[in-house]
């Protein structure tokens, strides 16, 4: 809801697990993903990994309530654009998917 509210981001969609984040993604091919780490069917990292398989240039963000080293580094090794947690203020989630979004224009899909 809160990404909604800015008139500057365009929220596309929303899914309840990361398999349908994936399939979700796929189809609608956002610049940013902003993804929970503990999701049923798929957790955030697996989902991170398989979507950058798929959508390259979309950026993920991987908000969570964990954070330790461990998670931050399987985040990295994933390829997340930002590590986000929950208990952090809501501009700082902001910031990231600003960020994310414009590094992901900064590199737009080639087209063949």
């Amino acid at each position: 809801m809160r990404l909604a509210a800015e008139p500057d981001l365009r929220v596309v969609g929303e899914a309840a697990d990361g398999e349908a984040a994936l399939c979700l993604a796929q189809t609608l091919r956002p610049d940013v993903v902003v993804m929970d780490v503990e999701m049923p069917k798929m957790n955030g990292i697996a989902a991170t990994q398989a979507l950058h398989a798929v959508c390259p240039h979309t950026a993920v963000i991987l908000l969570t309530i964990h954070d330790d080293a461990d998670l931050r580094a399987r985040a990295e090794a994933a390829g997340v654009a930002a590590f986000v947690t929950k208990r952090a203020r809501s501009d700082e989630l902001l910031s990231a998917v600003r960020r994310a979004c414009a590094a992901s224009n900064a590199n737009p899909p080639e087209h063949a």
